[in-house]
């Protein structure tokens, strides 16, 4: 039932992955991912843990619509969201073995 090493056993490998979870969670803060819409007229760069870093709007579509613009920068934001979890999900994959483990991250 238990892994070699008995109770024991058990107990470290938790420890080591509770260290390697703290370990990622730092990590996620240094990450740095962009998303883009419409041909990179706005770009979003934002961390490992989603917060927002950076928005840059092409100054040729200033003169658009106001609509726009906003839709353009949610399209980004929604692009650079899917690229975190696209990311994050890749690491999790390889740190938990595949495992989908409830509540972490």
């Amino acid at each position: 039932m238990f892994p070699k090493g008995g109770m024991q056993g058990l107990l470290k490998q938790a420890k080591d992955m509770q260290k390697k979870m703290k370990k990622l969670d730092e990590d996620l803060l240094e990450l740095r991912i962009k998303g883009s819409a419409s041909g990179k007229l706005v770009e979003v760069e934002a961390n490992g843990k989603k917060d927002i870093l950076s928005v840059k709007i092409d100054p040729s579509i200033l003169n658009e619509e106001v609509e726009m613009i906003e839709d353009l920068i949610m399209a980004s934001i929604k692009q650079t969201y899917k690229n975190v979890d696209n990311e994050v999900g890749d690491k999790m994959n390889n740190l938990t073995g595949g495992m989908n483990i409830p509540g972490m991250l």
